[in-house]
């Protein structure tokens, strides 16, 4: 039974953070209790399929990071260009002022740990952070409801635009033993307000560390979010995350995300497109080696009339890597006019390595455009040989090709200095 794995029995023994605020404190006792109730989902449900949890069943994390306040980082590990804006960092789960820039925030912004924000005034979260997730598949929420004891709130007041990105830094490091931490993030655009914001799982050193991170997000009345989800967390960590966006009428996303890091990674990202006009694009890549496992698990609702969907993914496995990638439309009833696309293409690059993709297209209105489609192959044999005609060695001209597949998804990354800084993240990543 689930609840024997030792992962359930020492996380389920563990003692919760303790706010002092009665409905916050109660809330964390009952997501706990429904954690151990349920157990780690397993390979039966729909949601998990291809992404067994095992191994991570049979391990043990202790919570919580004391030293983390004071733990030497190397700020390199989460340097990006173009980030000399507000910047809130954490390392092991543990907010550290010293690495990040809260001075002269822009007008509108309020960008504070959620610790912070719940000692100052919790009732305005209330609702979000005693919310119960309904689905035996969602494990993972009702853990980090239980043990997040900080986060991100990040405000940002009607008609206001900041200039600079907001850098959000998640790092893991090393410690005595593993560990298990988890964050959870609220954010709110208002009514017209455009963003820039920037979310790093990044790592200084090696370690087995587990992480969960998630984050709601609410985007009012045309309010515009530009996002880039880079994950580069260490290759034997296990990082599970989940993004849910709520978009009002006319509002936009445009998420750009690069998944390379981690033993285990899982993200599901989650949009409601619940206003009239609302409108998402996400262009992603992931690239696991090794024995990587990466899991994106892309859910898209489009709830009002005329809203719009555009997904365009990139999968590519190297040796015995697995990459997972579910791409999930729903066109409910009364979303008519609503216009969706997903791509998904990938290449598998060893003969051991292993992708699946399902997509997954559900419509329950009138006059609705889609298009859906995935494939899995290996590289274009004719392309190989006309520069391989050319002179270019077969591993060089390999390499250049893959990595023109990948680069599609950042071709419109409005940030030269980022875009080719990311281009040079995947050359990295490519196999020699």
């Amino acid at each position: 039974m689930s609840q024997a794995l030792p992962f359930v029995e020492a996380l389920g023994a563990a003692p919760l953070p303790a706010s002092g605020i009665a409905w916050l404190d109660a809330s964390r006792r009952e997501q706990l209790d429904a954690f151990v109730a349920i157990g780690l989902p397993d390979t039966r449900m729909e949601a998990w399929k291809y992404t067994a949890l095992r191994a991570l069943g049979q391990r043990r994390f202790a919570v919580g990071d004391a030293q983390a306040a004071t733990r030497v980082v190397d700020p390199a590990a989460f340097a990006l260009p173009g980030m000399d804006g507000p910047q809130l960092v954490f390392v092991n789960g543990v907010f550290r002022a010293d690495l990040s820039i809260l001075d002269a925030l822009p007008g509108g912004l309020t960008l504070q740990p959620l610790s912070q924000a719940l000692r100052q005034d919790a009732e305005p979260l209330r609702f979000v952070l005693s919310r119960h997730e309904a689905e035996q598949g969602d494990a993972f929420v009702r853990l980090n409801a239980a043990f997040a004891a900080d986060g991100v709130l990040l405000k940002l007041a009607a008609g206001a635009k900041p200039a600079k990105p907001v850098h959000l830094v998640f790092l893991g490091a090393p410690a005595e033993g593993d560990l298990a931490w988890h964050l959870r993030n609220v954010i709110e655009l208002g009514e017209g307000a455009e963003l820039t914001l920037v979310e790093h799982h990044a790592a200084s050193g090696e370690q087995q560390h587990l992480a969960t991170v998630m984050s709601d997000i609410v985007l009012r009345d045309g309010a515009v979010l530009r996002q880039l989800l880079l994950q580069q967390a260490a290759t034997g960590s296990s990082l599970i995350r989940r993004s849910k966006l709520h978009l009002g009428s006319r509002a936009r996303t445009i998420s750009h995300v690069l998944e390379l890091g981690g033993a285990l990674a899982r993200h599901d990202l989650h949009a409601d497109l619940a206003g009239n006009g609302a409108s998402f694009t996400t262009r992603g890549v992931f690239m696991p080696r090794g024995r990587q496992h990466i899991d994106t698990q892309l859910a898209i609702r489009h709830q009002a009339l005329g809203t719009t969907s555009d997904s365009v993914w990139r999968g590519v496995a190297d040796q015995r890597a697995r990459g997972v990638f579910r791409g999930a439309i729903l066109v409910a009833p009364g979303a008519d006019g609503s216009d969706a696309s997903l791509s998904n293409k990938n290449l598998l690059l060893s003969p051991n390595a292993e992708i699946d993709t399902k997509p997954e297209l559900e419509i329950h209105a009138d006059e609705v455009k889609a298009a859906h489609g995935a494939t899995v192959g290996q590289l274009d044999e004719r392309s190989l040989f006309y520069l391989r005609s050319r002179g270019i060695p077969q591993a060089e001209a390999r390499a250049l090709l893959t990595a023109a597949f990948c680069r599609a998804v950042l071709d419109d990354l409005p940030d030269v200095a980022l875009r080719e800084h990311l281009a040079a993240l995947l050359a990295v990543e490519l196999p020699a």
